[in-house]
């Protein structure tokens, strides 16, 4: 490439990464959009594109370098040129009026002090560090003295600045402020991690602390992490003589400062702001244990000093905690939309945060056995904001004679089913997915999907809809729907109904890995699904097929196979699968299934060179005939393939007495077939 087509490059390059960075700060940060998602998705693939090809020209400050970087070994000690001091704390009225009072004194003032006072973000304290404007380097609070260099995490952050906006900032610049994830972002973390069977967190502090702490970026980066900045450390020239104007000026430069900063005058509007933010906390979009007040004038500040604990000039005015005590009265399991089973503690009613709670989750069976809650216990309930109350622990000494450990039913609380916990997950799962009442909505919705029975017009408001109204008890019933029944729903006139039932009607033709992936069986995805039709040709002899044949189908180990099994042998499964077909739901029956090939459920063991196949090509003509290749050979095995310069695996195979084939006598095997 000419010098001259490499520039351009560069020029387009540089403008990309200023355009999508603008509109990351509107979005991220002012939260005002003016490009589509559509037209932004458009811009940063050819920033990828261009990138890719030229690889040399890739910026630190590059948007697409929020994705994460490599994983880590270890954290990196950092030490912090200012320390990050923690905040004296004040738990009541008279306490703020004392802090004011001792300002005033220092300072020589009769008059109110000028203070800012902004919420105390309940997250983890961190600190970034730019250089001539581009992030240089990030570290967590630690001890206040050192931290850990998380810059690598930091950088995934959406409303984090890679190069400052505007102008005029320091050529060293030290900022610091907290990471935490909205509510509404938590409670969603927390909804799929429970339907993945994964450990839910406890707050969205924790999940906040976690996310960022993670030696693996790529798992920070798909977090929902926000960074709000609430001062400064070591700066390499003057920004601002008040703190309030610090924070204006650092919100030109790009970082989202809280829009609940407020300039207050005297102790009267310090305690004035309390009181408004103590009544507006639960609607808040973040979690938030009380209000910082802080002295506005910089040199002032420089006058009060410090105490050995804490700054002079400030304090955090902290809000009465949200836990209480009370006693479990039973404990439930709940099911939800998705299958999962969450033991739910029925409590003794009790006010947490002006809320009267009644129940609390216990996320699963591992949380009631670590925490050892039982009937009868004496408990601590925590409640924030709109996240479900949850039970922090149990008071022991108060635990009834009677008391006794609770267990998970064997059976689905809602339709009787079997309730299954896979080796790998967490959660325990009702395996009646296509008749359990409490997973009707997202049966259905899953059934719908397009890569599914591909049911369009189907969507979430017309599933609630129809499900509320008991037209649809399980996915069969969508096949009885009639024009009659769907006149008078919500945004469903007779045109839009006549769609909807020719799609449905149509969507009787199908194949069997798509019928198969509309089942909704846990762990089968589209590939497991296309595996098992190729392997099995039909339905029938699948639902026939015990744990031990299904592990014949390559890539289905034993998780898979007793997924399967345990989901075909459910009795209400069964019915529905019935009606479904005798509804006319059909699919092409494979011409020669897998299950049906000498090679079908063999293990081999490829060692050596082969001279017509690659060890690839090799490993794909046995799968695609019902074969399974292992790496180490084992009395299970079958077959041990011997090409050129064998390894010690042909030893194994004579030691074990198992058959080897030279690579004329695997080729005529798989001619056989």
């Amino acid at each position: 490439m000419s010098q001259a087509s490499l520039d351009d490059v560069r020029t387009r390059l540089r403008a990309l990464r200023s355009e999508i960075n603008e509109h990351n700060y509107r979005y991220y940060v002012l939260d005002q959009p003016v490009i589509s998602d559509a037209e932004y998705d458009r811009l940063l693939r050819e920033l990828e594109r261009l990138e890719a090809a030229h690889p040399e020209l890739v910026t630190p400050d590059s948007p697409t370098q929020r994705v994460g970087a490599q994983p880590l070994s270890a954290f990196v000690t950092i030490r912090h040129e200012i320390p990050m001091i923690s905040l004296a704390n004040a738990f009541s009225e008279e306490e703020v009026l004392d802090w004011d009072r001792r300002v005033r004194e220092a300072l020589g003032v009769e008059g109110p002090v000028d203070y800012t006072a902004e919420p105390k973000f309940d997250g983890l304290s961190v600190t970034i560090c730019y250089a001539h404007g581009a992030l240089l380097r990030a570290g967590t609070r630690g001890n206040g003295v050192e931290g850990e260099d998380v810059t690598a995490n930091v950088r995934t952050i959406r409303n984090v600045p890679l190069q400052l906006h505007g102008a005029g900032w320091p050529d060293f610049l030290e900022v610091r402020g907290e990471v935490v994830i909205p509510k509404s972002a938590f409670a969603r973390l927390n909804r799929e991690r429970e339907e993945q069977g994964e450990n839910v967190f406890a707050n969205p502090r924790n999940a906040a602390a976690g996310s960022l702490r993670q030696l693996d970026p790529r798992v920070s980066a798909r977090r929902p992490l926000r960074f709000f900045a609430w001062g400064i450390g070591a700066v390499s020239a003057s920004i601002a003589p008040k703190h309030s104007q610090v924070l204006a000026r650092l919100g030109d430069w790009g970082f989202q400062v809280s829009e609940y900063l407020h300039s207050v005058r005297g102790a009267a509007g310090c305690l004035d702001y309390y009181r408004d933010m103590a009544a507006r906390r639960n609607d808040l979009p973040f979690e938030v244990d009380g209000v910082v007040y802080k002295v506005d004038d910089l040199a002032a500040r420089e006058r009060l000093g410090f105490t050995a604990r804490a700054p002079r000039w400030a304090i955090a005015h902290k809000f009465p905690a949200q836990e209480e005590t009370t006693v479990v009265e039973d404990i439930f399991p709940s099911v939800g939309r998705t299958g999962v089973v969450t033991p739910v503690a029925i409590l003794r009613p009790v006010p947490v945060g002006g809320v009267m709670v009644s129940r609390a989750t216990l996320h699963n069976q591992d949380e009631v056995e670590r925490k050892d809650v039982r009937i009868g216990d004496t408990v601590i309930i925590r409640r924030a904001g709109d996240v479900i109350p949850e039970v922090v622990g149990v008071i022991a000494e108060k635990r009834p004679a009677h008391a006794q450990p609770w267990h998970m039913p064997a059976q689905c609380p809602v339709c009787g089913s079997e309730v299954l916990r896979l080796p790998d997950e967490a959660a325990h799962r009702c395996m009646g997915g296509l008749y359990c009442p409490a997973q009707r909505v997202g049966a259905v919705l899953h059934f719908a999907s397009r890569r599914a029975m591909d049911i369009e017009g189907l969507g979430d408001k017309l599933v609630e809809q129809l499900v509320a109204k008991d037209l649809l008890r399980t996915v069969a019933d969508l096949y009885a729907l009639r024009q009659a029944d769907l006149a008078g729903l919500e945004r469903m006139g007779e045109k839009s109904a006549s769609k909807l039932l020719a799609h449905i009607e149509a969507s009787k033709s199908t194949t069997l890995p798509r019928f198969l992936y509309a089942l909704g069986i846990r762990q089968v995805g589209e590939a497991t699904a296309k595996d098992l039709a190729r392997y099995f040709g039909d339905l029938d002899p699948l639902m026939q097929a015990d744990e031990e044949a299904l592990q014949r189908v390559p890539q289905v180990g034993p998780v898979v196979a007793q997924s399967i099994r345990h989901f075909f042998l459910q009795p209400h499964n069964q019915e529905v699968i019935a009606a479904l077909r005798q509804a006319g739901v059909h699919w092409p029956p494979e011409l020669r299934p897998m299950a049906e090939s000498p090679l079908a459920g063999k293990i081999f063991v490829l060692t050596g060179t082969l001279d017509t196949l690659t060890r690839d090509e090799a490993r794909e003509r046995i799968e695609s005939l019902g074969g399974k290749v292992s790496g180490s050979v084992s009395k299970k095995t079958d077959y041990v393939v011997v090409g050129a310069e064998p390894g010690s695996k042909a030893d194994k195979a004579r030691e074990l007495d198992v058959r080897v084939l030279d690579e004329r006598a695997f080729l005529e095997m798989l001619q056989q077939d």
